[in-house]
């Protein structure tokens, strides 16, 4: 026998010889611990979530905000007070004047 078989037999003769069980039992506190971290990691995980969730809002108001104020924009200055049709006959005289040209 190698010394090997020899440590395997030693332990497994000392293992036989044992009446004792002892109860499996957890730690004194390692419940309290084990929540607590948890929980320290749940609140981390919350925080970062709504930062995010937050960040994601304003640059959506942001780009709202943008978007209206170009249409505004756009929408007062191609507005024509006196005649509220006025662009039609531009277009038209564009469409003509294309159709000629070609």
């Amino acid at each position: 026998m190698n010394d090997r078989d020899q440590k395997i037999d030693r332990l497994l003769r000392s293992a036989a010889q044992a009446h004792e069980e002892v109860p499996a039992a957890m730690p004194f506190g390692f419940d309290t611990r084990v929540a607590a971290l948890w929980r320290a990691q749940e609140e981390a995980t919350t925080i970062g979530l709504t930062h995010l969730i937050r960040a994601v809002a304003l640059i959506a108001v942001a780009v709202i905000a943008v978007a209206a104020a170009g249409t505004y924009r756009e929408a007062t200055a191609t507005r024509d007070t006196d005649e509220p049709f006025g662009n039609e006959y531009v277009i038209a005289d564009s469409a003509i004047q294309t159709e000629l040209l070609q």
